[in-house]
């Protein structure tokens, strides 16, 4: 390429799936065990037709999913735990992050 950057890209970003893995209370939002969502692309939110996600329980992985969608150092607390909590302690909806794939980018192309 004429800037420089490599036509493979400069860094990698993994996708991501967060699924509802358990709920140990009442689920009042309308998930259920096994929904989920993909964070792709780097910033691409997906969800399957005709399903939604609640966005209580989104607003609390959304701080984790970039640093998710880095290698991390092995000692890294982040690289090994991937259970995340929704607020609503009615609730008690437990969601797993999940690596799905990883992808090269250019990061010239995402700032």
């Amino acid at each position: 390429m004429a800037d420089g950057t490599p036509s493979d890209g400069d860094m990698e970003l993994f996708d991501l799936r967060v699924t509802v893995e358990r709920i140990e209370g009442r689920s009042v939002c309308g998930l259920a065990v096994g929904d989920w969502f993909e964070l792709v692309n780097s910033a691409e939110l997906r969800l399957p037709d005709g399903k939604h996600f609640c966005i209580f329980a989104l607003q609390s992985v959304l701080p984790l999913l970039p640093a998710k969608q880095r290698q991390l150092p092995e000692s890294d607390w982040l690289e090994r735990d991937s259970l995340v909590c929704c607020p609503d302690p009615e609730e008690r909806v437990v969601m797993r992050i999940e690596r799905i794939g990883k992808r090269r980018m250019n990061s010239s192309d995402l700032t």
